[in-house]
């Protein structure tokens, strides 16, 4: 089982996951190009993708999906709520609709959703497994709750949002509402409370853990794998970022 970014952040967001003869694509927010493009950087071809799984309707994350599934004529699954909100843009796709709550099999994985607190219709996170080894994703999440961390609880590796710096947002050149959206409840998590959550979450088995979702304006790479090393006790190298640019190369759970 491994992963590898697309690109995570406010301009895109797309993560593939594989195991065996499946791959998963969680999200899509660049045009078919893009996706292609990277994909190749990956030694990966987009035409293989045996579905696209749309965790909440932010154009980062959705809206370059509905013509790579036609381009490909790949399934996509999607919350009820999300559907919902994206209706208008589906036309000529297959799609699936799940409950936040219940598991559901893709090829060789199986996908375990959870609800999250994001502005969004019904956001959706998810751990994905094949059966030996779990890797969670969580992102696009204003806080944490105990139903996420025990959701999350035992994985082997984590894809975890650490959006901003809280001192740098605060200092930011943004607008008081999009500071006070970002770092409420319903909005983003920082490094900071990203790494509280990450030390609960460590155990012997947590093999490893990307940074993601970082924002250009307020974060900087070292300081998410700062925040994250002081949460596991160990070396900041150890711990991978995933770009706006060039995304993750495949990472191996294991």
């Amino acid at each position: 089982m491994r992963f590898a970014s697309l690109g995570s952040g406010s301009e895109g967001n797309a993560l593939l996951v594989q195991s065996g003869a499946t791959t998963v694509m969680i999200d899509c927010g660049f045009a078919v190009r893009q996706v292609v493009e990277r994909c190749a950087r990956l030694g990966f071809d987009a035409a293989s993708i045996n579905a696209i799984v749309v965790t909440h309707e932010h154009s980062d994350h959705v809206g370059g999906v509905p013509r790579l599934a036609r381009r490909f004529d790949i399934p996509v699954w999607l919350t009820f709520g999300t559907l919902a909100a994206t209706e208008s843009r589906w036309e000529g796709c297959t799609l699936r609709g799940f409950d936040s709550h219940d598991p559901f099999a893709v090829g060789d994985l199986e996908v375990q959703p959870f609800p999250v607190p994001h502005d969004a219709r019904e956001p959706a996170q998810m751990v994905l497994s094949d059966g030996d080894l779990r890797l969670g994703v969580l992102t696009d999440v204003g806080e944490t709750t105990g139903f996420i961390e025990s959701s999350l609880r035992g994985c082997d590796a984590l894809f975890l949002e650490a959006n901003h710096c809280e001192d740098m947002l605060a200092n930011s050149r943004y607008p008081a509402s999009l500071k006070a959206r970002i770092a409420g409840r319903y909005g983003h998590l920082s490094n900071r409370v990203a790494a509280l959550l990450l030390a609960r979450l460590a155990h012997g088995g947590l093999h490893r853990v990307v940074a993601a979702h970082l924002s250009r304006e307020n974060n900087r790479p070292d300081l998410a794998r700062e925040a994250f090393a002081n949460a596991l006790g160990g070396d900041a190298q150890d711990i991978h970022v995933a770009s706006q640019d060039d995304g993750l190369d495949w990472v191996v759970v294991a």
